[in-house]
């Protein structure tokens, strides 16, 4: 026989199977009972069932399927498939009613699956590093996966979940899929890792925990203009021979530059965030300018410096002053000291040393 034969055949057969399938009534009282009611089977894994119908049922009955063996035994029929080899198998028991042409028929719900051959993520249309507040597209791709309809999506930054995604459409054979989420990233973004996942939620009839695969994890790089540590001071008031430091320390990606401007208008030789002057004069009084830039951006800081100069006349008068506070001081202390501890002494006090004594008498 030749393959066309044979194929005609097969079609022949599936399209009387059809015909008779969707010719039965499925809303009929005593209606076929499967055990289990539902399966979930991977494609290529065993699969059975039975199939029973009631006492007086037993005239002409069966069931219709396009794989496997029956084995019946009284009102029972015993069906299993050593590999799953059909997508949407569709099994169908089913009995004819006496004295009529008339059938009753009970369909076996049975969900094939098939987790993905892989799961891929990438940015759509992008490669390098991102720049921060623009839009772009997360792809995740899952191949060769079955059923379409119980599969979620779900996208990752680490840990955290951004976003689930179910398919909206029916499929019983394996299909590849791309599903795409849209980011803008931010500052805090730079280094994440995207990755997604794809679950296949079968119901309770499933396997226990739902077949999962995850994607790859991609890290971003994210590009964002020069941000400054802290508030710097605009406004600095130093004396003149004070060290001056001003300081623009900032962070970006990527790293930024330094470049000073002086209050003359020159440029500094600094390329530091730090710029130092030892000892300040009147002249380094002004307006300093820091200019931080990357690749995304530049960012100016200003400083107004004043210069307060020391007033020599003035710090000549304040020592004049405490000289001469002092000296009054001295002064009156050597008078008060001469008058209230010296007193007046004659000279016949002076070499009279001892204390003089009074005689005692003596009585006899």
């Amino acid at each position: 026989m030749s393959l066309s034969h044979i194929l005609l055949v097969v079609s022949l057969t599936d399209f009387l199977y059809r015909i008779h399938v969707d010719a039965c009534d499925r809303n009929c009282a005593d209606k076929p009972v499967f055990t289990p009611s539902r399966l979930v089977v991977k494609y290529g894994d065993p699969v059975a069932a039975n199939c029973s119908v009631c006492e007086d049922c037993l005239y002409l009955f069966g069931l219709e399927t396009p794989l496997g063996e029956q084995n019946q035994n009284g009102t029972t029929i015993s069906w299993k498939a050593p590999k799953m080899t059909e997508w949407d198998p569709a099994p169908s028991c089913y009995y004819t009613k006496k004295d009529s042409d008339d059938q009753c028929c009970s369909d076996l719900p049975i969900t094939v699956y098939q987790p993905p051959d892989n799961v891929l993520i990438r940015f759509d249309g992008h490669t390098g590093p991102m720049f921060e507040g623009r839009y772009y597209t997360l792809q995740c791709e899952v191949q060769k996966v079955a059923p379409i309809e119980n599969l979620i999506v779900t996208f990752y930054k680490g840990q955290t979940a951004l976003d689930k995604q179910p398919y909206n459409g029916t499929y019983k054979k394996p299909v590849t899929k791309i599903y795409n989420l849209v980011i803008t990233p931010r500052e805090e973004d730079d280094g994440a890792q995207y990755w997604c996942e794809a679950k296949l939620e079968l119901g309770p009839e499933g396997p226990q925990p739902p077949p999962v695969v995850i994607s790859q994890k991609i890290t971003a790089s994210v590009h964002y203009k020069p941000r400054l540590q802290g508030s710097p001071h605009s406004q600095i008031t130093i004396k003149a021979g004070s060290p001056l430091l001003l300081n623009c320390s900032a962070w970006g990606n990527p790293s930024p530059s330094y470049s000073w401007t002086l209050p003359s208008g020159s440029p500094h030789s600094s390329s530091s965030n730090v710029l130092t002057i030892d000892s300040v004069a009147s002249a380094n009084g002004g307006l300093y300018t820091c200019s931080v830039s990357n690749s995304r951006g530049t960012i100016n800081v200003e400083f107004n410096v004043t210069v307060e100069e020391i007033n020599i006349i003035l710090i000549i008068g304040i020592v004049v002053v405490i000289v001469a506070v002092v000296a009054v001081c001295g002064l009156l202390y050597c008078r008060y000291y001469r008058t209230k501890r010296m007193g007046k002494y004659t000279l016949k006090d002076v070499f009279r040393l001892g204390r003089q004594h009074t005689a005692v008498p003596i009585t006899e």
